[in-house]
């Protein structure tokens, strides 16, 4: 993959901004103006959690098997939607991928509970009818994400939990799994040594397809050492996870509680729809000044339909990934990141 040379001060990357600091650009007063470019035929963007992820604290081996990982999982949604495939499909493939890849604190890498066990969440979006499925506190589906989807379109309901959730997936004939299968060495051990500290590290992917439908989907194994089958915003609709073909599609990673209570997700949208807010511009606005204000850490991703870009955090650092229809892609862990 090439690597881009990108510095920018801001914490929100759109793949307009990223040509327009590489080729063009001009300055009109004190507000840097950019001349967008047409609208994108496809976008995708991803990411892998937020949190405490610094190039000093990341060792080199760590740092290539999240890059890699990252890569996997965006080049797949990217075949889907380079083919004239769905928002949806490219959604659910991507994250599918990182739920079944234990780096990743979703399905096979989920973290554990108090009582040491793996609860896992997911939902997913579609921008084009507002139709949303979600699963919560699940413990035998292989991919809650594609059990999320099922609920969106073989169910009446949004937001499935617990024993009923794994009733309906059976039903749906989705892959079960036994418990043990979620329980991973190396988590484990890290479990052990910080039963009092949180951990965040949720999946999630944003994407716009050839037929301008937005989608959006995010998948979790929760806080570590979380207690009393407690939710996150993951599974719900608004908070950790929001589509609107009016506007844009976003996923959500961080301190769950604030990012409900503040309905990240659905405030960014509304931004854009109420107050004429790029994506860009709602995305600063509500990371970087309402949950700050808040005492709330976290990031988000989304798409606008237009196929812009937003990788927004007020965290150390958010893995995170792009690829845009006119060539352009990125992989990123750490703030400010450089790439040679």
């Amino acid at each position: 993959m090439t690597k881009l040379k990108i510095i920018i001060p801001s914490l929100v990357i759109t793949a307009s901004l990223i040509f327009c600091l590489l080729f063009q650009g001009h300055s009109t007063g004190d507000k840097h103006e950019i001349t967008e470019p047409p609208g994108q035929e496809w976008a995708i963007v991803i990411h892998g959690g937020a949190g405490a992820i610094t190039e000093e604290g990341t060792n080199p081996q760590m740092e290539k098997e999240y890059r890699q990982a990252l890569t996997e999982a965006l080049q797949a949604g990217k075949k889907v939607l380079q083919e004239g495939g769905t928002a949806l499909d490219a959604v659910e493939i991507t994250i599918r991928i990182m739920e079944d890849n234990p780096l990743f604190n979703a399905g096979k890498g989920a973290v554990f509970t108090h009582e040491g066990r793996n609860e896992l969440d997911a939902s997913i979006m579609d921008g084009s009818n507002l139709d949303a499925g979600a699963v919560a506190v699940v413990t035998d589906i292989k991919n809650p994400i594609s059990a999320a989807r099922a609920v969106m379109t073989k169910s009446p309901h949004v937001l499935l939990s617990g024993a009923g959730a794994s009733e309906f997936a059976r039903e749906q004939e989705l892959v079960m799994v036994t418990p043990d299968y979620f329980f991973n060495k190396k988590r484990w051990e890290k479990h052990q040594e910080i039963l009092k500290k949180e951990k965040h590290g949720t999946v999630g992917c944003c994407a716009l397809d050839r037929n301008g439908n937005l989608a959006a989907g995010t998948s979790t194994g929760g806080i570590d050492n979380k207690r009393y089958n407690r939710i996150g915003d993951t599974p719900i609709i608004g908070a950790g996870t929001y589509a609107n073909n009016a506007t844009c599609a976003v996923s959500a990673t961080g301190h769950g509680e604030y990012f409900i209570r503040w309905t990240v997700a659905h405030d960014i949208s509304a931004l854009m729809e109420y107050k004429g807010l790029t994506l860009q511009e709602a995305s600063e606005l509500v990371v970087n000044d309402k949950l700050i204000k808040a005492g709330g850490s976290g990031g988000i991703i989304g798409v606008d339909r237009e196929g812009n870009i937003a990788m927004t955090f007020n965290s150390a650092g958010m893995m995170r990934g792009f690829a845009t229809a006119d060539g352009k892609e990125g992989i990123f862990l750490f703030r400010d990141e450089e790439k040679d």
